[in-house]
This record gives C-alpha cells, sequence and structure tokens, in this order.
C-alpha cells in the first residue's frame, strides 16, 4: 500500500529507542524525510547509524530534553533550520511508573505530569508554526493502553496517559482549521526498554527467573505475550500518513486485546 509520504518530512521525538526507533524506521522505509529527537545524544548518534544502515537513508538527529522547556525551543530552532515546514510529527516519549498512591508524593505526580503531557504539549506548541506551513500535517501522539483500562499500582501514570486522549480529542478539533490531524496510538504491554529494565529489577528483587514474570504480565493478555515495537509503529505510520485522511481525535488501541471496555 503506498501511504503518500514518500518525500514529506516527518520529526520523531523519542526515537532513539523502542516504538520510537522502530516508528522512524517505518517511515524511512515508506519514503519519508526523517529527524529524529531524543535526550541522548550518545544513543541518537547510534540510533541513525543504525537506521542508516538499515534503510539505506540520511537521517538528521537532535538531542532535546522535553521535559525542559528551553530545550523544546533549541529543538525548534535546530527544525526551522533544517527544514521549511513539517508534515509529520509523532511524540513518542513518556513512560510509567509503578508505585502504590499512598507511596507518590507531589514530586512523582508533578514529574509524571512533564514527562508524558507537557513535554509533547512544549513540542506541539513550539512546531505549530511549522506544522501549518504543510498542505495538511498530520500529528501522532504515543499513549498506553493504561488510559482506557488502567493498570493496577500505576495510578499516576494511568491519570497521565488519560490526560493525552483529552490532549488528542481537543487538538484535533481546534486544529481542523490548520488542516492538521491529531491521534494517538495507545500500545499494550510492549517489550521496550522500560518493560526490559522492570523485569530485570523485579527478578532481581523477587528471585525469579525473567522469563516467569513476564509470563505473569503475559496472563492478563488475550495474546498471551508482549507486544514488540515494531508491532506498534505500522498503525503510527498510518495515522501519520494520507490513507487515514478521515481519521482525526482518535486513540487507537495496540494491545494485544488487554483493554475490554467498549468505549
Amino acid at each position: 500500500m503506498d501511504l503518500g509520504i514518500s518525500g514529506e518530512t516527518a520529526l520523531v521525538v523519542g526515537a532513539s529507542e523502542g516504538i520510537g526507533y522502530a516508528s522512524a524506521k517505518a517511515l524511512l522505509e515508506e519514503g519519508a524525510d526523517v529527524l529524529i529527537c531524543s535526550r541522548s545524544a550518545d544513543k541518537l548518534k547510534a540510533a541513525a547509524a543504525a537506521l542508516r544502515a538499515s534503510t539505506g537513508r540520511d537521517v538528521r538527529w537532535f538531542a532535546a530534553d522535553v521535559t525542559r522547556a528551553e530545550s523544546v525551543q533549541m529543538l525548534k530552532a535546530w527544525v526551522v533550520r533544517e527544514v521549511d515546514h513539517l508534515d509529520m510529527l509523532v511524540s513518542a516519549v513518556g513512560g510509567s511508573h509503578r508505585a502504590l498512591f499512598e507511596d507518590l508524593d507531589d514530586a512523582a505526580w508533578m514529574a509524571s505530569y512533564e514527562f508524558n503531557v507537557l513535554g509533547t504539549v512544549r513540542v506541539i506548541r513550539e512546531l505549530l508554526d511549522a506544522m501549518r506551513k504543510s498542505a495538511g500535517a498530520r500529528i501522532v501522539i504515543l499513549g498506553a493502553a493504561g488510559a482506557r483500562m488502567p493498570y493496577p499500582n500505576q495510578v499516576v501514570s494511568n491519570v497521565s496517559k488519560a490526560g493525552l486522549i483529552a490532549l488528542v480529542k481537543t487538538l484535533g478539533a481546534e486544529f481542523h482549521k490548520y488542516n492538521i490531524r491529531v491521534n494517538s496510538v495507545s500500545p499494550g504491554r510492549t517489550m521496550t526498554s522500560l518493560w526490559k529494565n522492570r523485569v530485570a529489577q523485579m527478578s532481581k528483587d523477587q528471585g525469579i527467573a525473567p522469563e516467569k514474570i513476564i509470563e505473569e504480565f503475559s496472563h492478563e493478555i488475550p495474546m498471551a505475550r508482549f507486544g514488540q515495537p515494531d508491532e506498534i509503529a505500522p498503525m503510527v505510520v498510518f495515522l501519520a500518513s494520507h490513507k487515514s485522511s478521515y481519521m482525526t481525535c482518535q486513540s487507537v488501541l495496540v494491545d494485544g486485546g488487554i483493554a475490554r471496555g467498549l468505549i
């Protein structure tokens, strides 16, 4: 299927690994010109080299921390120097925090909000002018299935991820006047570095083999396994493409069936 994005420009934030990296790779394979961003310059440099090697396409990168407003402003200045407009923006930043409600202080709540919501807000705000110069830009935000079916012991993350759905619903309607569509992808349990690190720590703390921990967490998933980043990326690219032309304000689950609510 020709997604119609060959030669268009895309910025993927949070692209040094995981779903962001897989999304950048899929966009490159569809012929898009891709810029990537993440916090770590070292990881970005390695990611860019790997993307070039696997796709044969050039990749430009810039290190920026979305939890710092001045860093996002520097990202904007770089993007404006590199391209005259943006057709696609993918925000793949955020994470989850496992803790009981009574163990979370104000700092934990604020850190989750800034990382999961405000960081993406900053990126969209700073790059809105570049997207308005496109004939019809698309924004895709990575959320989480926990926003639709809150996970136990992840209250702070569940609340933040639910906020992203509200953001998508609001901006999709508001940005229609700019011919900008806004959608999100809500992955389920996906084997990214966050889960690899979490499983390793739980294995150490509990004295249980990592494979056993993964098996236990997979029991709630109808497909009985974790997803992989390259299983999430195709939906990201579809929503960022012209083939999803009648979709905006939507949050699409790619979760192996774990979120079973009707709405």
